[in-house]
């Protein structure tokens, strides 16, 4: 369950920090770094679903 969870965060922040880099922003700026964090705990919640579904504890 723990990979599952990290997975998500890692997955989750690296997508929120390059997401910026769509609307040509700079890499190294607010949004991405508030982005990241969200992203983060988006992927923390879902890599503790997925978890849950497969039944993992």
């Amino acid at each position: 369950m723990k990979k599952l969870i990290w997975g998500g965060m890692f997955v989750g922040s690296t997508a929120g920090g390059f997401l910026p880099m769509l609307w040509n922003s700079n890499a190294f700026s607010l949004s991405s770094v508030l982005l990241s964090a969200v992203g983060g705990i988006l992927g923390i919640y879902a890599g503790l679903k997925f978890a849950q579904i497969l039944g993992i504890e």
